[in-house]
């Protein structure tokens, strides 16, 4: 698993369920509001200073996720995505990078399309069993509240970038 994990270029991540823990509120003008990790934002930071990318396949669109998206530096940003499987031909077409080298977590039905074609497959805890069945690795960590800071944490050591990593915030 470490070499398939060390071959990953790009970490794709479904929001609902993974980047949130799948809760939505609604504010009394209607607008969607969403709780995000810090500790999730900062992991794909460090991913993504390490040069392997990050983006977004959801089937809902937010403001709070464009804000989230913009604030953390996520540009590669798919969502009110139907067919998610489209979604990742138009990545791969975009980006080059081939489905084995792409790692995607996920939590619902509409992911498996997904889970089923890219190299490493993450899901969370609390997803629904099929989507357990089809994926490589369970997370230890809820979506919402860590799930995505572990998966980050795992590519980056399995590519042996962690311990530089760490050794930026020992004195």
């Amino acid at each position: 698993m470490k070499t398939k994990l060390a071959s990953i270029e790009l970490l794709l991540l479904d929001v609902d369920g993974v980047l949130t823990d799948g809760g939505i509120t609604y504010s009394d003008s209607g607008d969607q509001i969403k709780t995000f990790n810090s500790r999730d934002g900062f992991g794909i930071r460090l991913l993504m200073d390490s040069g392997i990318g990050v983006g977004i396949i959801t089937g809902r669109k937010s403001k709070a996720l464009g804000l989230r998206c913009e604030n953390i530096g996520i540009t590669l940003l798919f969502d009110g995505i139907k067919d998610k499987s489209k979604a990742l031909d138009k990545i791969i077409s975009q980006t080059g990078i081939m489905p084995e080298q792409i790692a995607f977590a996920g939590d619902d039905l509409m992911d498996l399309p997904v889970i089923k074609r890219v190299g490493i497959s993450f899901c969370v805890p609390d997803a629904c069993q099929e989507v357990k069945d089809h994926s490589d690795i369970i997370t230890n960590q809820k979506g919402g509240h860590g799930a995505v800071r572990e998966i980050c944490e795992s590519i980056l050591k399995a590519k042996d970038l962690w311990d530089a990593i760490l050794n930026q915030y020992l004195p």
